[in-house]
């Protein structure tokens, strides 16, 4: 049986979300895995320092995972990544 999560530990992953930068990144993230930190910029066309400093708390947030490819970081949704999204896609499109 799997252990219900705290209230605190709930807050980490909400609070890791909690921006309109963040949110387009999981959302980016989720269309095309394996994207670069080159690749979100481009995509999102925002400030390359303010888009690593988010990807990096989506990360310290548990919800993306950066593997290191050479030169490259390759950016994936964790686990609880992939529950955000689908909260986020249903959230969406409710009226």
């Amino acid at each position: 049986m799997s252990a219900v999560k705290t209230a605190k530990q709930m807050e980490r992953h909400l609070k890791g979300m909690a921006n309109h930068y963040r949110i387009e990144i999981l959302l980016l993230v989720a269309a095309q895995e394996g994207i670069t930190l080159d690749g979100i910029i481009k995509e999102i066309g925002a400030n390359g320092k303010t888009i690593g400093e988010h990807t990096r708390r989506l990360c310290v947030a548990g919800l993306l995972n950066k593997r290191h490819r050479s030169n490259f970081v390759e950016h994936s949704l964790s686990p609880y990544g992939k529950t955000f999204v689908r909260f986020l896609e249903l959230f969406r499109r409710r009226q």
